[in-house]
């Protein structure tokens, strides 16, 4: 392991004071890569709670948690590490801005520590299955592969194992808005639709933070894009070595039921994991992206035929009267929605939550199969009114209720399926927590 160039502005060569804004799972694993390189820090959070006091004693660093300290520190330290997902509009980066200090991301901070290569893997949604089957497909192929990032590991943790050949980092809009030096050897973008404008200023500030994935490619580097995706081909610039996933013409695409490369077929589409239209773009685009770094068509065309799926991602969890229910919680965007909607014939969709300042009216986008829709959450209203012209609706107060009102809908042996198009965080603290919460109801009914 050879150390990378240092972003611009920014010297690590010698101790730096650091200040994070935010102490969640990625500042956590900051503060301790930095203090290991001899580096002060400093972390700030607004609401901290008993894990956060914790690790900040067992760290031996300083916490602040009011705006007038916060201000304070922007006039002593050198540079700020906000959290991924702090909110754009939050004070962190207008005291920053203010006095000129440089807003690293944590992917910046690992390409200063470390040069192996690097697939980067972004879209609003797809990322995590990506991510875990170019994974799959390079320890398939002997190729030592982590899956960091937006992950359970921080890329500025995975870094330290030095057995590490290849690292897919699954790159967030937060984590990307803000980097300078982050120089993947491939960069996927998946697809775009809108989400998270309760983080970002607006939808054009969410578009430049994905579009970020492609600013800094290695020398020797890979722009991968999804040729179905208007919005991604938009960014695919002249000067970058491209190769493009999904349509009909693309690289990587699907024909006479098979799935093809550059060197022909590899892979027919009956034998996948699952057959949905979003699971074959998917595995066009682990393809298009694994096989830059090491990982044979044969090793993803096994990654792809013996994965299991991972939870909460239309997950058929039980069957009531002849109807199958599917859980996919994951599902937190209208986009997402959408894209599973287009695998079922009829369906009584249960949709809602916290909206992220979207429009909710893109869940009706193929939604011609929809039977009926139970809405729950804080957005049911905002549903019910995105489908009530169209479609039967109703509007439930909890789970249980709601899985009560699908069965009923469902007469006749509908399926039905969760796909909330929404943020969990009005009735539950996950989408995890909210598809358990699912799975319950159903068994419960069973």
């Amino acid at each position: 392991m050879s150390p990378a160039t240092v972003p611009s502005g920014v010297s690590l060569d010698v101790p730096q004071k650091v200040l994070l804004g935010g102490f969640g799972r990625t500042n956590r694993a900051v503060a301790t890569a930095l203090l290991a390189r001899g580096h002060t820090v400093v972390a700030f959070d607004d609401e901290p709670n008993d894990s956060v006091r914790r690790v900040v004693d067992e760290l031996g660093i300083e916490l602040l948690e009011s705006a007038s300290e916060l201000d304070h520190c922007t006039k002593t330290v050198d540079l700020v590490v906000p959290t991924p997902g702090l909110a754009e509009k939050h004070v962190l980066f207008e005291s920053a801005e203010r006095r000129g200090l440089r807003l690293v991301s944590e992917l910046d901070l690992a390409a200063c520590w470390d040069d192996r290569p690097v697939v980067a893997i972004t879209g609003t949604n797809g990322k995590t299955t990506v991510v875990e089957l170019c994974t799959d497909a390079l320890e398939r192929s002997g190729v030592r592969a982590v899956a960091a990032g937006n992950t359970d590991i921080p890329l500025v943790e995975a870094i330290s194992d030095p057995t590490t050949e290849v690292f897919v980092v699954e790159a967030s809009s937060f984590r990307l808005a803000r980097v300078r030096e982050f120089s993947p050897q491939v960069a996927t973008w998946l697809n775009f639709a809108p989400d998270h404008l309760d983080v970002h200023l607006d939808l054009d500030s969410y578009r430049r933070a994905k579009s970020r994935i492609w600013g800094n490619l290695s020398d020797d580097g890979v722009c991968v894009a999804n040729a179905l995706d208007p919005v991604v081909m938009r960014h695919v610039r002249s000067d970058l070595r491209t190769v493009t996933f999904g349509g009909c013409r693309a690289d990587w695409r699907v024909a006479h039921g098979e799935l093809i490369g550059p060197g022909g077929p590899f892979a027919d589409v009956a034998r996948l994991w699952r057959t949905l239209p979003h699971d074959i773009e998917a595995a066009l685009a682990v393809a298009a992206s694994a096989t830059h770094v090491g990982a044979t068509t044969d090793a993803v065309a096994q990654a792809c035929q013996e994965f299991r799926g991972l939870a909460h991602r239309i997950t058929p969890v039980g069957e009531i009267d002849g109807s199958v229910y599917y859980d996919d919680s994951k599902a937190t965007t209208p986009h997402a929605t959408s894209a599973a909607l287009r695998g079922f014939g009829a369906v009584v969709l249960i949709a809602g939550g916290l909206n992220k300042g979207v429009d909710l009216a893109e869940m009706t986008v193929g939604a011609a199969g929809v039977v009926a829709v139970v809405a729950i959450g804080d957005a049911s209203a905002e549903i019910v009114e995105a489908f009530r012209a169209t479609h039967p609706v109703e509007t439930a107060s909890d789970m249980d209720d709601a899985v009560r009102r699908a069965r009923r809908l469902a007469a006749g042996g509908v399926p039905v399926l969760l796909s909330p198009g929404c943020a969990s965080f009005d009735w539950y603290g996950s989408y995890h927590e909210r598809g358990e919460d699912f799975i319950r109801a159903v068994g419960e009914q069973q």
